[in-house]
């Protein structure tokens, strides 16, 4: 068999063999004889043979017919008809207002696009949905990114307790699994055991001996946690640099797919944005007592459907919202490359920003900053330690606008909700709404900008002295970043403008710049160093008696500053006299100089005089010290800025030598040059009260005053690790409390002073 197999195979494999020949063939056996077989017929009958074929027939016509019914049917499906794009635009404006629309407002609303009223009932469901899914899809990724970050964070944390040690042994930090309960209970048993044994080795040494702890001499140091006030929780102090540190965030990083959902957030937070500023009654309502602009919140939550404000709001926070304009010298495009730039974002703000940083660029923008996005941190603080600072990650957006043929920059910022909840570092938590302003340019350099400041506070005890001052909003508000930014912007004209003429030694117009750059940095050192930024602790001193006096140290080891240990106290007064009064006094060094405790009974002549505003006050000065003296050897000078505006005043000022201005006037880097500066910072306040001017406008009691910041800073020590004793703590409190009074009798004899003027007037 497989010869025969391999025979076949062999004749090439294209043998074909026929039924005919296989079925009539024999098979040769010498045992078996076998008759040739026949082909047997089909066994069909005929009838069902025909039948079958009709079968067949049938089908084929019917599957022709099925064919011819297919493809005639699609012919007469309905079209579907598309809305044009003056519709949808149309649609999409309507929605904005009211994505729920009646059967009224849809029927007119057919009539006026031509489309029937179920197709603008079903345009509308279908952009409801459409909504939904979007935010769906936002909330997901959000809630995912949340979820990642909670992971890493864990992790994080988990290997952190996988490493710590005891610093004594080495070992693990609680042994055997032994709890802090029984290490206290342990520790008290021991505690027990040591007066027990020395109880018994006072028998035999005839005298008492004392515990370990009373055995420890008493120290002069000041240890700034014995006090029982403690304005922050108890750390070491800082070593403060002009280059600040910002809180250690690296996983703080957008992700591809959450750059998206940032830009459409972005473009949300712009248009709520320019409604906001644009918009008046009754978002914003007027209030009669105090002429202020209110938000509307109600209102708010009604006109705005975006994410953000979807969220229920808390009663632990505060919301704080207001909305201001003004005019400013200069130009839109400068404004706008000053908010886009962190470093002179802080220089235009010195007052208000005590750090930021652009943490991440989402987004460049085309043609220069026009559709920039970027991550962004900042500290905002005033200019005392008994108020907290506010920190915040934010995500601020710029673009220019066409609104009404008229061309407006838009800058918002708008919070990082729901990215990275767990990176909100301040205390009290702060949440910054969208806010930001409107810049449209005008004529001859000047710019208009609406400014709307809104934000959400968690509800903490703030000092009562500034208590009015935060609530209110006039410490964070609106048209205190305006009023800031206004006076910012004149001092910058006036170091670019090369018309206003200078009075005293000053050499040439850049030595002019050179020292207004100076001055400058000396503003914003006072700025820094007399707020509760960069963690900064203050202790209260036990000794005043409004509890208004804080103390606080510096060790600083590089340049621009005096090297050693700074010690720090500032003070807060409500006086009763008009802000601008106390400026005036402040300002004027000839007035100043009455005040020993400020001029240690030296005179002050002024050798130079630069006006940077329209104010008079607005000027820098460089005093001589100790004029009557004849010493040529050496003289003492004085740098002294003044500022003020409709939200306070500012006086700072810091001694020189010759040779730092020489070196500053020339063109050389300043920033080596050591500041220690002093100053002051008076805020215009009106406290309500029972007695007083009587207000007619507004029927109320009303004391007009203004609440006085005092300054001050000393070297304790050129050696950065030395330690402060109580005898500089006692010093610089009482120099600080002596200071206060004098200004308080100076300006209570001026006070007198007019108003025998003013009677002696009437009587002639």
């Amino acid at each position: 068999m497989y010869g025969d197999c391999e025979a076949i195979s062999s004749m090439g494999g294209n043998l074909v063999v026929s039924s005919e020949t296989l079925f009539t063939s024999t098979f040769q056996n010498p045992n078996f004889t076998y008759l040739p077989l026949e082909p047997l017929p089909p066994m069909i009958p005929k009838e069902e043979n025909g039948s079958l074929l009709r079968g067949k027939e049938e089908m084929k016509s019917g599957s022709e017919s099925e064919l011819q019914e297919t493809t005639e049917q699609p012919l007469k499906k309905k079209r579907y008809h598309r809305h044009t794009a003056h519709q949808i635009q149309e649609l999409e404006a309507v929605f904005k207002e009211c994505p729920h629309p009646d059967d009224k407002q849809r029927m007119k609303l057919s009539q006026e696009l031509g489309l029937k009223p179920r197709q603008v009932k079903f345009w509308f469901q279908n952009r409801r949905t459409q909504m939904k899914a979007q935010q769906d899809r936002s909330e997901n990724v959000i809630l995912r990114a949340e979820n990642d970050s909670l992971k890493s964070e864990f992790y994080r944390l988990q290997a952190e307790l996988s490493k710590l040690v005891c610093p004594n042994c080495g070992g693990p930090p609680v042994p055997g699994g032994v709890s802090f309960d029984e290490l206290r209970i342990e520790n008290a048993r021991l505690g027990e055991e040591l007066e027990r044994v020395c109880a018994i080795a006072s028998r035999y040494i005839g005298r008492p001996i004392q515990t370990m702890g009373a055995l420890m001499p008493p120290s002069l140091e000041l240890d700034m946690n014995i006090y029982p006030r403690q304005f922050l929780e108890p750390m070491p102090p800082p070593i403060l640099s002009e280059t600040p540190s910002y809180p250690d965030n690296n996983n703080l990083i957008l992700m591809e797919e959450e750059k998206t959902i940032a830009m459409e957030l972005a473009m949300s937070a712009t248009d709520e944005l320019v409604k906001m500023c644009r918009t008046n009654e009754p978002l914003w309502v007027r209030n009669d007592e105090t002429g202020k602009e209110v938000l509307n919140l109600d209102e708010h939550i009604r006109m705005f459907h975006w994410p953000l404000n979807l969220k229920q709001r808390s009663s632990e926070f505060r919301t704080e919202a207001s909305r201001d304009s003004s005019v400013v010298i200069m130009n839109s495009i400068t404004l706008v490359d000053a908010f886009v730039d962190a470093n002179k974002w802080m220089e235009l703000f010195p007052s208000l920003v005590a750090r930021a940083k652009c943490v991440q660029v989402i987004s460049q923008g085309v043609s220069g900053t026009n559709g920039c996005l970027q991550l962004m941190y900042a500290e905002l603080h005033v200019l005392s330690p008994l108020v907290p600072t506010r920190e915040a990650y934010f995500l601020r957006y710029c673009q220019q606008q066409n609104v009404e043929d008229e061309t407006y920059w838009a800058i918002v910022d708008f919070p990082l909700d729901g990215f990275h909840n767990s990176l909100q570092t301040s205390f009290p938590l702060y949440k910054r709404r969208p806010s930001g302003c409107l810049i449209q340019d005008m004529p001859n350099g000047y710019s208009r900008v609406t400014w709307v400041e809104h934000a959400e506070i968690e509800e903490k005890p703030i000092h009562q002295i500034f208590s009015h001052f935060v609530h209110s909003g006039m410490a964070f508000g609106a048209n205190r970043w305006l009023a800031v930014l206004e006076r910012q912007c004149e001092r910058i004209a006036s170091l670019m403008a090369t018309n206003i003429p200078d009075i005293g030694v000053i050499p040439s117009p850049e030595a002019r710049k050179n020292l207004m750059r100076l001055s400058q940095r000396m503003i914003r050192t006072f700025c820094v160093n007399i707020s509760s930024c960069s963690g900064q602790v203050w202790t209260a001193v036990p000794d005043s008696s409004d509890d208004t006096v804080r103390i606080t140290t510096r060790k600083v080891s590089e340049a621009g500053q005096p090297n050693g240990l700074i010690l720090c106290a500032v003070s807060t007064t409500w006086l009763p006299y008009p802000h601008h009064h106390v400026f005036d006094l402040l300002r004027d060094e000839r007035r100043r100089a009455q005040l020993e405790v400020l001029s240690n009974g030296n005179a002050l002549h002024e050798v130079a005089h630069i006006a940077n505003g329209s104010h008079p006050g607005n000027c820098i000065s460089l005093l001589r010290i100790n004029v009557s003296s004849n010493s040529s050897q050496h003289v003492d000078l004085m740098l002294q800025e003044s500022c003020t505006n409709k939200s306070g005043s500012l006086i700072v000022y810091s001694t020189v030598d010759v040779d730092s201005v020489q070196l500053a006037m020339s063109g050389e880097d300043p920033s080596c040059i050591p500041l220690l500066p002093l100053g002051f910072f008076i805020t215009p306040m009106e406290l309500m009260n029972d007695g007083g001017c009587k207000d007619e406008a507004n029927g109320h009691n009303i004391t007009t005053g203004s609440l006085l910041t005092v300054g001050l800073q000393v070297l304790a020590s050129t050696i950065p690790s030395a330690k402060i004793n109580l005898s500089s703590i006692a010093a610089i409190n009482n120099h600080l409390c002596t200071t206060v009074q004098q200004i308080s009798s100076a300006l209570s004899n001026n006070c007198i002073g007019s108003c025998n003027e003013g009677d002696n007037g009437k009587e002639k």
